[in-house]
């Protein structure tokens, strides 16, 4: 059995920015277990810009975003195993994995970070009628198959979900030459970013339906069309069916964290995000095993796992060299009101930094409403935002000198008010 101070399970953006945190913060004993042939994870196939803008002040590819921290790791020499899969990891941080090299082996961490990253909704979990025909694909595989693979799945397209990776790829699929028919939403609003509603959709006239669903696949060996029709109260309205002749449907109908590992050791679930429940410094209800990126809450931009994958490592270290703090009062922070669920969901006021970022979802679309504050029941913060959606991320960011001189402060809540 081999020993590390540190594992982290993803070498992903956020597993590479957080055992860069770590190894900054005096760690040296660091191994990354990832199951892909090469780090970089998901960013390997994302060839179009947008990426560390926040991060690097200047626009970049995936691949481009994820090769400055691969190179950054490699600079630091930290240890890790690619095509290898974590199994198992009990409560004591013991860590079954396995390789064609080393066959099933363990490794005794002193802390772990889960950075295993999301997946894609399955076509099984959308009760769609019809056969199983070829032609359907998630948009994450359709984006592996034309970037990595250079094949392209159909030439006319239709796309159930507005997420980002559908988005991406109905601008994706039209400058390989195919024809994008339609992008169909379930919601009344769309999952993704507003700047690639309109660089992919606009811009390349393809239109967007809201409040639609696939209603019916045709064909039998491959698909042949796709009827959708308006959806009312979670029901289709009959009469309101429109039949689109096609040969590829994508579905881009969310994500969800992969938590299989940490509910097999333990870790408190957070039933809205479907990622682990943390506190300030991103530990979960199991002490020394943390969490960061996608795998804690499905993130809109890559920056903001990176900052948070930041934070999980340096508190990983401070654990290891330190140990646990004594137990202190610990604060909830409610989610009410238009907000979904917050992350961190409690906090130690003595265990946080300076400042720390509280990022959540809106359930729905707002438009000239306030992100409220309340200590107790005093409202300490009141911020205007133009418009919210679900498919961005909001953020408070909290004091601790206001923490610390508000007395009595048992819980905090944050919620959206009308103007």
């Amino acid at each position: 059995m081999k020993n590390y101070d540190l594992v982290v399970v993803g070498g992903g953006p956020a597993g590479l920015a957080a055992a860069i945190a770590a190894k900054e913060n005096k760690i040296d004993s660091i191994l990354i277990l990832e199951r892909d042939n090469e780090l970089g994870g998901i960013l390997n196939q994302c060839i179009h810009n947008g990426f560390g803008l926040h991060t690097f002040n200047e626009e970049l590819t995936g691949l481009e975003y994820a090769d400055r921290f691969i190179q950054r790791a490699k600079e630091l020499n930290i240890e890790y195993k690619l095509n290898t899969m974590v199994m198992d990891i009990d409560s004591n941080k013991t860590v079954t994995a396995m390789n064609r090299e080393e066959g099933l082996f363990t490794i005794e961490a002193k802390s772990i970070i889960l950075a295993m990253g999301c997946r894609e909704r399955p076509r099984g979990a959308l009760n769609i009628p019809g056969y199983r025909p070829a032609g359907i694909y998630s948009a994450g595989t359709a984006q592996r198959l034309v970037n990595i693979e250079g094949f392209l799945p159909g030439r006319e397209v239709v796309i159930l979900g507005s997420g980002d990776i559908g988005l991406i790829m109905a601008r994706r699929m039209t400058l390989e030459g195919a024809k994008v028919k339609v992008v169909a939403e379930l919601m009344p609003y769309s999952g993704g970013l507003k700047r690639n509603i309109v660089q992919c959709l606009d811009d390349n006239d393809i239109p967007l339906k809201l409040s639609h669903t696939v209603v019916d696949i045709k064909g039998k060996e491959r698909v042949e069309g796709i009827t959708i029709a308006e959806v009312k109260d979670g029901k289709p309205v009959p009469g309101t069916e429109e039949f689109y002749s096609c040969d590829t449907l994508l579905l881009s109908c969310g994500l969800i964290p992969e938590n299989e590992l940490s509910r097999e050791m333990g870790v408190e679930i957070n039933p809205v995000t479907n990622g682990p429940c943390v506190n300030e410094s991103l530990e979960s209800n199991v002490e020394g095993v943390f969490a960061c990126g996608n795998v804690l809450h499905v993130h809109d931009l890559v920056d903001f796992v990176s900052q948070e994958a930041a934070t999980a490592g340096k508190n990983a270290a401070k654990y290891i060299l330190e140990g646990k703090n004594p137990s202190q009062k610990t604060i909830e922070i409610k989610a009410v009101d238009g907000v979904r669920y917050t992350v961190p969901k409690t906090i130690n006021i003595e265990n946080m930094d300076d400042e720390l970022t509280v990022r959540f979802r809106v359930g729905n679309v707002f438009k000239n409403a306030y992100i409220s504050t309340y200590f107790n029941e005093e409202r300490v913060g009141h911020k205007k935002r133009r418009v919210m959606a679900p498919g961005e991320m909001e953020q408070v960011v909290l004091k601790k000198e206001e923490l610390e001189n508000f007395e009595n402060l048992d819980d905090i809540t944050i919620k959206i008010e009308e103007a």
